[in-house]
């Protein structure tokens, strides 16, 4: 694999723990923790100062799903995909050259015990970033859910 691909998908995931991470004292504020699963050691190091929450490994990739969703090696063409690494080039945000970098992640918000997930966003291609604004709706239904059971 290319290195540069790989470097750019990696600052494509640093920006969204970015993202996330500026909201973990409003997440605080509703006791929603903020978790990251991942499915190998590499670059986890150089991950960790961009995301304010815990790191889990899951080398089975049990988080997933059964239907793993892989990003095309030609998917580097798609003009949005373009769009995002040059939007993170010109924030300077490094990366780094290690791993596969090809699997799809997402961003979920789950509700405590049986309760559910209040929001997923899969990405679809790497830049495709989860909207934080529904993130933040998702967690303060969270907190509607429980003082009704209450």
């Amino acid at each position: 694999m290319n290195n540069n691909f790989n470097n750019y998908l990696n600052i494509l995931h640093n920006q969204e723990a970015i993202n996330l991470s500026s909201l973990k004292p409003r997440f605080d504020a509703h006791g929603v923790t903020l978790h990251a699963v991942v499915k190998e050691t590499l670059g986890v190091e150089d991950f960790r100062p961009y995301f304010k929450g815990d790191v889990f490994l899951d080398p089975e990739k049990v988080f997933y799903g059964p239907k793993e969703r892989w990003f095309p090696v030609l998917g580097v063409l798609r003009f949005n995909f373009i769009r995002h690494v040059y939007a993170l080039y010109k924030k300077n945000i490094p990366g780094n050259l290690e791993g596969e970098g090809l699997l799809l992640g997402g961003v979920f918000v789950i509700g405590p015990g049986q309760s559910g997930i209040y929001y997923q966003h899969h990405e679809m291609e790497f830049g495709d970033h989860a909207n934080l604004t529904e993130v933040l709706e998702a967690v303060q239904r969270i907190e509607k859910d429980a003082s009704k059971r209450q």
